[in-house]
């Protein structure tokens, strides 16, 4: 099985920004756990700060990948072209926001994604991140 993850902006401060809201592990620690966890999966992991490598990453794992998680962080509220790109391509997508976007500011509660994807998982940390794929591996025979 073979799983693409993509991340977007300021996820790659994972651990040092805002640990009070986004813990204190790396994203690194995450995929390492991920990796060791879910032997049978093969990971690809993609990190950006800009909105059209995230579009370009969506189009580039679209049509040959098992599933998609993405956290698109803040383009979640703001990019109508990310949605766009989801709802452009096969593979199945999932949603992951470590924190619960629902009981943060107003502007978080809006998600251009969300309506694309087969299912969101928020608030729960990066757990969500093992959560989507255990719904990708135990579904697989199903899609």
């Amino acid at each position: 099985m073979n799983i693409t993850i993509i991340n977007g902006p300021n996820l790659n401060l994972l651990g040092k920004r805002e640990p009070g809201v986004y813990g204190t592990a790396s994203f690194d620690d995450c995929l390492a756990d991920l990796i060791k966890n879910f032997p049978t999966v093969h990971f690809t992991y993609f990190q950006s700060n800009i909105e059209g490598e995230i579009v370009d990453a969506i189009q580039k794992a679209g049509f040959n990948q098992d599933g998609i998680i993405i956290n698109p962080a803040a383009y979640t509220h703001t990019s109508v072209a990310i949605g766009d790109a989801i709802a452009a391509i096969q593979t199945k997508v999932i949603e992951v926001h470590i924190s619960n976007v629902h009981a943060r500011e107003d502007f978080r509660k809006i998600s251009h994604v969300s309506a694309k994807a087969v299912g969101s998982i928020v608030g729960l940390g990066l757990q969500g991140y093992a959560l989507a794929t255990e719904w990708f591996v135990s579904n697989a025979n199903k899609q």
